[in-house]
């Protein structure tokens, strides 16, 4: 089975982000196994980016695709077909979402691609449920399903 893994900044509290992510969890397990990893969301502080990042980067394995406003802006075919591809070179595929004040350079080097969601700018915590939704549609794109209309 295919695995997906998600490195994320920070826990989810809100209710409604846990269900949607339990939803969209349940509906991948078809297609992939998915492992969410949180890690601790520093407090403000000059090497809260650095540390971050480092722990970031000590969980990146696998392909990885780097979430960044900076990145390629990609569509929901176009994501499918990054981790179609992805499975020829790796078992597993590693999204990251940083933290609030993004990732430091470390982190952009070992990504094997920086996507964008567009322009506008989202709670990470609410990344979370967006990037499990289109992670759903990719998978749905290469096998057929009409989920993707």
């Amino acid at each position: 089975m295919k695995k997906v893994r998600i490195i994320c900044v920070g826990k989810i509290k809100e209710p409604y982000l846990r269900d949607g992510l339990a939803d969209y969890l349940k509906r991948l397990s078809r297609f992939c196994s998915v492992e969410i990893t949180e890690l601790a969301d520093l407090p403000d502080a000059p090497t809260a980016v650095r540390d971050e990042s480092a722990a970031v980067l000590s969980k990146m394995s696998g392909f990885c695709a780097l979430l960044d406003i900076g990145g390629k802006p990609v569509s929901s075919a176009e994501l499918a077909d990054i981790i179609d591809k992805a499975y020829l070179a790796a078992d597993t595929v590693t999204f990251v979402i940083g933290g609030s004040r993004g990732v430091d350079e470390s982190v952009k080097a070992r990504a094997d691609v920086s996507v964008s969601f567009g322009r506008v700018t989202y709670p990470h915590r609410l990344m979370r449920l967006i990037l499990c939704e289109q992670i759903y549609r990719a998978f749905s794109i290469s096998a057929g399903s009409p989920y993707h209309k």
